[in-house]
């Protein structure tokens, strides 16, 4: 098989490759990009893998007028920027020890020893700068059936590295074949040593579980992380009934984790996922509309479009209620609205504390008729 793909034929790309293959090295585009060009869909980062080690790789870069930068060099990865392009280049390796974290590695010549080390054997694929593939150890059939599956023993690999397990549902949420259903095997393994997630660091946890919930349809891959006992370990108290729900009720082209984040709930989610103060705020205002009983309009003045059709999207599925037929104008209209009363009004008859409660009243009264009143209406 050969892949394709403006990303492959880019000059500087095509030059890095070229450098390192004309210094005896072997130039070979791994993971990701390759993964990503056999499906079709938009590769966005460049991954190569060689036989030349960090040193070799920044000194042969840098020769040939590329910036090296050596960002994870005691792990064998140098970025070298070519043409405003950036490619992760990573020597060859094997593991030596692991502690369910990290890894003590040791460089290599051998691709296939490079590929076991390899979370998911869609992963595992090669590709020369021609765009001809290389499959050391029999991915290809897996990632064309859309399979998600582990290198090797399943749960070795977890016990490499427990974010793993994370990893596997994402991976499926984003690349497997629902009609197929999740890896079985897999899916024991992670079960068998879920506790493990509880040693990985908080932003790992809540960087895995953004890129999952923002797959096209998360849903069946969250139910087998509950299924499994997974989903217990990073988000306690989570329920899964309403993403299913909130999914269908999603717009085309309007798909947010964090709303998606804010239907299936848990004890103190902020934290367990170190979610920004910004993304705490939002999360917290999306759940707290989901038991209020404000129409669309209403929604919309508080909240402002985006956040209230989070909001709204939310309320309609954790409560399996149905969405008004037009709540996307209503929406739009309180949006677009501002309070017709002024502190000015009422500052002949109110001053302090009892300025700002009459104008709290009014407000309400304003949010109850559905924005209807007009300013002399408040005010008679």
């Amino acid at each position: 098989m050969k892949i394709s793909g403006a990303w492959i034929t880019q000059p500087g790309t095509q030059a890095l490759c070229a450098t390192l293959e004309r210094a005896g090295h072997k130039a070979l585009f791994v993971g990701g990009c390759v993964r990503n060009a056999v499906l079709g869909v938009p590769v966005t980062d460049i991954d190569l893998a060689t036989d030349a080690t960090p040193e070799t790789v920044s000194a042969l870069a840098e020769t040939a007028g590329f910036r090296a930068i050596p960002t994870g060099v005691d792990h064998g990865t140098v970025t070298v920027i070519a043409d405003g392009i950036a490619h992760e280049v990573t020597t060859f390796r094997r593991d030596l020890a692991t502690d369910g974290r990290h890894a003590t590695v040791a460089y290599t010549g051998d691709i296939a020893a490079d590929a076991a080390r390899r979370d998911f054997t869609m992963n595992a694929l090669y590709a020369d700068r021609n765009g001809s593939v290389i499959d050391p150890i029999g991915g290809l059939p897996d990632l064309l059936a859309r399979q998600v599956r582990f290198v090797g023993n399943p749960e070795a690999r977890i016990t490499e590295d427990y974010l793993r397990i994370l990893r596997f549902f994402r991976f499926h949420a984003h690349f497997g074949d629902p009609s197929a259903g999740i890896d079985a095997e897999g899916l024991a393994a992670c079960a068998t040593l879920s506790a493990g997630i509880e040693t990985l660091s908080k932003e790992r946890i809540g960087a895995e579980m953004r890129k999952l919930l923002a797959a096209d349809d998360p849903a069946p891959a969250v139910a087998s992380m509950a299924a499994a006992g997974v989903l217990a370990h990073v988000l306690p108290g989570a329920d899964t009934r309403a993403l299913a729900p909130l999914v269908d009720l999603e717009p085309p082209g309007r798909a947010h984790w964090l709303c998606r984040l804010a239907v299936l709930g848990g004890e103190n989610v902020a934290e367990a996922l170190r979610l920004s103060r910004a993304e705490a705020t939002r999360l917290a205002k999306i759940r707290e509309m989901i038991g209020a009983t404000h129409g669309p309009a209403p929604i919309g003045f508080l909240f402002g479009a985006a956040l209230g059709q989070d909001a709204l999207l939310a309320r309609a599925a954790v409560l399996e209620s149905p969405l008004p037929a037009d709540w996307q104008d209503e929406l739009a209209r309180g949006a677009a609205m501002t309070f017709p009363v002024r502190a000015a009004d009422l500052i002949d008859q109110y001053q302090g504390p009892a300025l700002g409660a009459r104008l709290s009243e009014l407000k309400n009264r304003w949010l109850a008729s559905d924005l209807r009143l007009t300013r002399a209406q408040l005010l008679a």
